[in-house]
């Protein structure tokens, strides 16, 4: 495709990157990608992702902006506090790069939703909060062929693993099932360091880049996880279960189900 000079002059810092260049610009533009969740890892996300020029962002959420998300939550401003977070974060981002176009689905993500929204995306991420959601993500990133970047943080600790399909374990492969509710605090309940989001939600943005441009290695197979206080990365091989209830030979999921009524679905 060829560029205006707007958009050489904007992405001009993508396309004198060998591992880019104008082709791989041009991918960027095309592509589409879908953020489950408006807050403390999503918003770093799209950001980025709108930065670099992605074509489409999608933005799922039923939440509205409160004053205590503004610790971590860098696409939402006081000015916004009362709007929806979808909506809040699409002015954010037209304001970054009107070019952009950004879908806002407002409401909770749900087994009879899931696959309509998945559709027609090229990638997902997963900046939810409650294991019912990533684990109905993961379902249904499987179910539907979709390669998605699962992360999650809470009070100095951060991990994030990148699912394509066919070449390495999904979530559900390292995890296999929620765990009962309220075995996990949440970041409501234990904190969470608001640079956490944007260390975590931008290695997101970066594997979808990756993946959308066609270059480097993906963290397919693996689990980072990031130790903040001890300023600590790990990088931890993961192995695909056989009998995985989803992605094995014999799967006994084979439609996306509701572990539990959704819950809100954004750090």
């Amino acid at each position: 495709m060829s560029f205006t000079n707007e958009q050489l002059e904007r992405y001009s810092r993508h396309i004198i990157l060998q591992e880019i260049g104008a082709r791989g610009q041009s991918k960027l533009l095309k592509a589409r990608v879908l953020i489950i969740g408006a807050g403390g890892l999503g918003a770093p996300a799209a950001l980025y992702l709108a930065a670099a020029g992605v074509g489409t962002i999608g933005l799922v959420d039923g939440d509205a902006v409160d004053l205590s998300n503004l610790q971590r939550q860098i696409i939402h401003s006081t000015r916004t506090i009362g709007q929806s977070k979808v909506e809040s974060a699409r002015q954010t981002l037209a304001a970054l790069n009107p070019e952009v176009k950004v879908l806002t689905h407002q409401g909770l993500l749900k087994a009879d939703n899931v696959l309509e929204l998945f559709r027609d995306y090229d990638f997902i991420i997963d900046g939810t909060d409650n294991f019912p959601a990533k684990f109905l993500i993961n379902d249904a990133c499987v179910l539907t062929r979709k390669p998605f970047s699962h992360a999650g943080i809470i009070r100095f600790q951060g991990q994030l693993l990148t699912y394509v399909p066919g070449e390495g374990p999904c979530y559900r492969c390292v995890f296999e099932n929620p765990p009962p509710p309220d075995a996990v605090p949440t970041c409501r309940q234990a904190g969470v360091v608001g640079a956490m989001g944007g260390v975590i939600g931008s290695l997101q943005a970066m594997e979808a880049i990756k993946y959308l441009v066609g270059v480097g290695r993906l963290l397919t197979g693996f689990l980072l996880t990031y130790d903040a206080l001890a300023m600590e990365f790990r990088k931890i091989k993961l192995p695909r279960r056989k009998n995985c209830a989803v992605c094995g030979p014999e799967p006994t999921i084979t439609e996306p189900f509701d572990h539990e009524p959704p819950a809100a679905c954004e750090l």
